[in-house]
């Protein structure tokens, strides 16, 4: 039964990835525009989420009329940027780059000139998912990612992200790959704004309160010395999107292995809060970002 409905889901979401292929860009945002907006209607568990995490995260800066308009936005934003990430992937690279501009891409030679890798670090913020196109320009670039837990679509997601450029390290099995492509002097990127387990996590302040985080930035930087790049992508005017990669977070290091985690966790984590703060309705507001409590003591971070 669980293959059928694996095999059930997979069929639809390839049936999608066909039409959305054939309709006109426009069409296919205005499409996930709606849709988003239709399941912020619906979707009551996550609207509420989203809600509460605003409130959390920016009560003391948006009123309750303001937060429901983020939160909105959010919901529509994403379900854009999902029909066109599909819609995008039938193009070959260099005209997907058409859409996208950029701005400092030296800080990745640079890094990479070293010659000890360079670790990206980003968020579920604008649209990640297109970033490792332009990347991939400038060294190889792996991702790494969750799988799903449908293999059928995990397959598909793959293929996709290959579209864009890059290649994906399973976050179970990521020791040994990570290391060995910043050996090979390329690009890992890694998402680092999602809730993790307590035991995977490091607890650092994001918006005021404590989130689990993963440490694996962190970690292995302080094990190559690869260079910590934060990359942001997002919307610009029009049907285009912007990727920006700013100057690498630089932390002394104490010597303290556990502190020096926290720390350099800490600063990446600030990074990305501040972007969040500057257009939040580009952020993912209905993952529960929050749901790990810390139930035993740690060191706090700078």
């Amino acid at each position: 039964m669980k293959k059928i409905t694996s095999l059930s889901w997979y069929g639809l979401v390839s049936l999608l990835f066909f039409a959305l292929r054939l309709l006109p860009r426009r069409a296919v945002r205005g499409l996930g525009t709606w849709l988003g907006g239709l399941i912020y209607g619906l979707d009551k568990n996550h609207r509420i989420l989203a809600l509460k995490n605003l409130k959390s995260a920016l009560g003391e800066e948006l009123n309750e009329t303001q937060r429901e308009e983020v939160a909105r936005k959010a919901f529509r934003h994403f379900g854009m940027i999902f029909f066109d990430l599909i819609h995008l992937s039938s193009l070959k690279p260099q005209a997907i780059n058409k859409h996208i501009t950029s701005s400092g891409m030296k800080h990745l030679r640079t890094a990479l000139d070293k010659g000890n890798g360079v670790l990206l670090f980003t968020a579920h913020y604008g649209s990640w998912e297109i970033a490792p196109s332009l990347v991939n320009q400038v060294a190889p670039t792996s991702v790494v990612a969750r799988p799903l837990d449908n293999p059928y679509l995990e397959k598909k997601l793959q293929g996709l992200r290959q579209r864009f450029g890059s290649q994906v390290i399973s976050k179970f099995e990521a020791a040994r790959p990570i290391l060995s492509t910043l050996r090979n002097n390329e690009i890992v990127a890694i998402l680092i704004d999602q809730n993790v387990q307590e035991h995977e996590a490091v607890f650092v302040d994001f918006f005021g309160k404590k989130a689990a985080t993963t440490p694996s930035l962190a970690t292995f930087h302080l094990r190559t010395g690869a260079a910590l790049i934060p990359v942001f992508c997002y919307p610009t005017s029009g049907s285009s999107y912007h990727f920006e990669a700013r100057p690498p977070v630089d932390i002394p290091v104490t010597g303290n292995s556990q502190q020096d985690i926290i720390n350099i966790t800490q600063a990446c984590t600030k990074v990305i809060e501040d972007l969040v703060r500057e257009r939040p309705e580009l952020w993912l507001w209905f993952h529960d970002r929050w749901k790990t409590r810390p139930t035993q003591p740690q060191t706090d971070g700078i």
